[in-house]
């Protein structure tokens, strides 16, 4: 028994010997903050032109027949009318009917081009809702130190933001090295197959081969992240899948004084039931993984010693982490359903009961997986399992941060925002960025907008805003980015067709 004791005694100091050297050992990963160009910006008149961009109801029905051409076109003559240098001096040109693809030719063609991505459309505001806000949503109003409206976050700021910031630099006379292509769809928000496909098809079938492309995605997020209080830059380096499916129960109605011992709507709430009790098996993996080695090293030493050691507290960690919805989401693929309908009448037996459940799957998760996972998980031959002819798209692939494109937009990102903490990040929700994967590996997903508590709900919900100082740090993070391109370094693979 002694002896058993002592090789315990032995077991646990070698155990807590290496967590500790484990815990010593992982190193910052972060870019030095090195000294950023001239920033110099006029915010005030910067934000009175975003303001403007908000006062349009670029708006993305689901109904197409709701789509008003009229007013995108009003909307590209005020971007033409607000930043007229960068109009006189930029190829443009309209793709996918609305879609807009600008062209800021380098003097050196050798160079791979790099693709800055935004979306001219926004979601409409939810009937019922317009007296909740603050100040209407298409007012575009400043007040209170923050640009409301529509489109604020999602994604005028960041349009407007890349348009400030090549006005600026042709105002200053600059010129790049390095051919630069601004994609700015006009149907993200319904998919982005006219716009941003279309787009990316076309640059496709002209040789272009990006460097890199840059979308929306990711954020300058600060009292977010557990355990940090600083900000963080969330560099999005590959985002969720997207399937939507339909449950159709077909049974025989009849009068609601008779009822069988499960009526549709029981059938198929019980199907509901089982999908959200028996959730798709998840876990730190993949872009989340990646997160955790690059957040670790920069959290207090109790915090450092569970993420330098996930071999041994990753279920603990992945637990803790999943508690929340948002943790959740990034360690597997979700479940949501979000409509059901049944019946005509409250006396009359539904003999049809239908619902739609949709899924963000994670990578490593496939559509036919998904789709077996459900039939397996409700596995009652009443319950028809579907997939409509809507859109869908499997996982995106995961960008490389070991790339030197990812470290550049890390070193410009620090030059703006030296205190932040840059990490890269899944992005849960979608972006049309998934059209240029086949042109490039490199695709990220960031803005340097900042975002608080509550934030996250403004996107598509109710006082959408973006802080004027918020929006200034975005366009000097594109200005910065832009000077850094001109320079080449370290983007050599891939090309431009001529």
């Amino acid at each position: 028994m002694k002896r058993i004791l002592l090789l315990l005694v032995a077991a646990a100091v070698l155990l807590a010997a290496a967590v500790l050297i484990r815990t010593v050992r992982y190193h910052s990963r972060q870019a030095a903050a090195l000294p950023a160009t001239d920033l110099t910006l006029d915010a005030s008149a910067a934000a009175q032109r975003f303001a403007g961009a908000l006062r349009f109801k670029t708006i993305s029905y689901q109904d197409s027949l709701q789509f008003d051409a009229a007013e995108f076109r009003r909307f590209q003559d005020y971007l033409a009318t607000s930043f007229p240098k960068t109009h006189a001096t930029l190829a443009r040109e309209t793709v996918g009917r609305f879609s807009l693809l600008y062209r800021w030719t380098g003097t050196d063609t050798s160079l791979p081009p790099v693709v800055l991505m935004a979306h001219q459309d926004v979601v409409p505001v939810e009937p019922g809702t317009e007296a909740k806000w603050t100040y209407p949503a298409f007012d575009g109003r400043i007040a209170e130190g923050y640009v409301w409206g529509r489109g604020a976050m999602d994604d005028k700021g960041s349009l407007v933001a890349q348009l400030e910031a090549i006005e600026t630099l042709l105002s200053q006379g600059a010129t790049l090295s390095r051919t630069v292509y601004l994609a700015l769809g006009h149907d993200e928000e319904v998919g982005g197959r006219a716009g941003a496909a279309a787009i990316a098809a076309l640059l496709g079938s002209r040789g272009v081969r990006p460097a890199f492309v840059l979308d929306e995605g990711g954020a300058i997020a600060t009292g977010l992240v557990p355990g940090v209080a600083g900000p963080v830059a969330l560099v999005g380096i590959a985002e969720k899948g997207y399937l939507t499916l339909n449950l159709t129960v077909r049974v025989d109605g009849g009068h609601s004084s008779m009822p069988p011992r499960q009526t549709a709507v029981g059938i198929l709430s019980a199907a509901i039931e089982e999908l959200e009790e028996r959730p798709v098996p998840g876990g730190i993996r993949g872009p989340t993984a990646q997160m955790f080695d690059y957040l670790g090293p920069e959290l207090p030493f109790g915090m450092r010693l569970f993420f330098a050691n996930r071999w041994l507290f990753g279920g603990l960690l992945a637990s803790r982490f999943g508690a929340s919805p948002a943790g959740n989401a990034m360690l597997r693929t979700t479940t949501a359903p979000t409509i059901i309908e049944a019946g005509v009448k409250e006396n009359v037996l539904p003999s049809v009961a239908r619902a739609t459940v949709n899924f963000r799957l994670l990578q490593g998760d496939s559509i036919a997986g998904i789709l077996a996972y459900v039939q397996r998980t409700i596995d009652d031959p009443r319950v028809t399992v579907s997939i409509p002819e809507t859109f869908k798209t499997e996982p995106s692939p995961v960008s490389p941060v070991d790339a030197e494109e990812y470290r550049l937009l890390t070193h410009t990102i620090r030059q703006v925002v030296p205190e932040a903490i840059v990490v890269p990040w899944l992005v849960v929700g979608g972006t049309d960025s998934r059209y240029f994967a086949p042109l490039t590996p490199n695709v990220y997903r960031f803005g340097a907008a900042p975002i608080g508590p509550g934030d996250t709900e403004r996107a598509h919900g109710t006082n959408e805003r973006l802080s004027v100082e918020g929006y200034a740090q975005n366009v000097k993070f594109y200005l910065q980015l832009l000077r850094n391109t001109t320079m080449g370094s370290g983007t050599e693979r891939g090309g431009e067709g001529r």
